[in-house]
Parts: structure tokens; C-alpha cells; sequence
């Protein structure tokens, strides 16, 4: 292998580099360190708060679209099966499609009739 001089000179100035005490100058001018303190630093609740105000829509938006059925919409979902009862005195049928049908359908918590209406006043 072959050294051009160049090659040298640079080795010599890295090595001359490593071996001198670069940070002496620096660390006898500066000020010296005051004591540590065991003085906590005052709380900052308004950046913690502004924060999770901020973060708060990230985090519940996926977990209120989170599909909750995994087998909606699909031959197997036992959810898709409903049950109505239509009373003798007049009375409209009662069915269970009111409660399952936003699952069955593929919702998310949502879509669920009463849950759903509380969700909506959370931000995401």
C-alpha cells in the first residue's frame, strides 16, 4: 500500500488531535458550578393539561371507530339473530335489532344507541 504524503500529514494532525487536552483551556475559564439544591422547581400544570387536551382526540377517535363485533356482518355473527315480540294489547313489536343491530352492522361503540350519545360529547 502506498502513502502519499498528504495521506501522513492528515494521521499526524488526527493523532496530534487525540492525544492533546483540548477541553483544559476551556474548563479553567469557565465559572465555577453552584451547589445542588434539594429545592424541587415549581409545578407546571398548564402545559400538562394543554397537552392532554391536545392528545386526547388522537387517542379515544381510533377506540370509539374500533370495530367491537369481529364477526359482523359474516354468516357466524351471533349478534345478527334477532328476537322480536309483538304483545295482544296494541303495543308496537319489541325487538332486539334496536340494541344489536349497530354491532351487527359493523359499528363501532359509537354506533351503540346509548353509550354512543355519551362517546359523541368526547373529543376524536
Amino acid at each position: 500500500m502506498t502513502l502519499s504524503p498528504t495521506t501522513g500529514a492528515l494521521t499526524a494532525l488526527g493523532a496530534a488531535l487525540l492525544l492533546t487536552p483540548a477541553g483544559t483551556a476551556v474548563a479553567a475559564a469557565a465559572a465555577p458550578l453552584a451547589a445542588p439544591s434539594t429545592a424541587l422547581q415549581p409545578t407546571q400544570v398548564a402545559p400538562a393539561v394543554g397537552a392532554l387536551g391536545d392528545t386526547t382526540g388522537y387517542v379515544l377517535g381510533p377506540a370509539k371507530d374500533l370495530r367491537l363485533d369481529p364477526f359482523a356482518q359474516s354468516a357466524a355473527d351471533p349478534l345478527n339473530n334477532a328476537l322480536a315480540v309483538k304483545p295482544d294489547n296494541g303495543v308496537p313489536k319489541v325487538s332486539t335489532t334496536a340494541a344489536t343491530g349497530a354491532l351487527s352492522g359493523g359499528g363501532g361503540a359509537k354506533d351503540l344507541p346509548v353509550a354512543g350519545l355519551l362517546l359523541h360529547a368526547l373529543p376524536g
